[in-house]
């Protein structure tokens, strides 16, 4: 998820982001499981995403991943708002000043410990959870859903998370 941005926020075609979401449960750290690479994270492993709140309601993002080739950590820090509803699980975040990106959990558990996010097109996809691996029928249910919308799933990147 580091330095994803696009001119636009939306959600593609027959996806429905999750509808009574919760804001403050979805804070805190989360552990990318797998992801449809792309220019910013091609190369990273351990990638985490980390959500706070700010003073003025907005959402800090921290992304931090390791870069393998370069041997170090790569960070990026932005921002996410809700867009709309914000009881509806869509959010636009920033990486780069003005421009936004659409961020949608189009699946999350009841205990907000894995969810399914997408961006606005279907390039961009990740599976993340609160630890370091996910239940196998969670995992397949995700890789499911985001399939049945049309999703690339073979081209997944899995992590690991031995530096994490």
């Amino acid at each position: 998820m580091i330095g994803f941005f696009l001119a636009s926020h939306s959600i593609p075609e027959g996806a429905v982001a999750v509808q009574d979401f919760d804001l403050k449960r979805y804070l805190g750290k989360w552990y990318e499981l797998a992801r449809l690479n792309y220019y910013w994270e091609k190369g990273l492993d351990n990638v985490t995403a980390t959500y706070s709140l700010k003073a003025n309601g907005d959402v800090k993002v921290d992304n931090r991943g390791w870069d393998k080739k370069a041997q170090k950590w790569k960070e990026s820090i932005g921002k996410a708002k809700p867009i709309g509803d914000p009881k509806e699980a869509k959010l636009k975040v920033s990486f780069f000043g003005p421009f936004y990106a659409g961020y949608n959990v189009i699946a999350i558990d009841p205990d907000y410990k894995y969810a399914l996010v997408i961006g606005e097109s279907k390039e961009y996809m990740w599976i993340l959870s609160r630890t370091r691996t996910i239940p196998a029928d969670i995992r397949m249910y995700y890789i499911d859903k985001a399939r049945s919308l049309g999703y690339d799933t073979d081209k997944l990147v899995w992590d690991s998370h031995e530096r994490a």
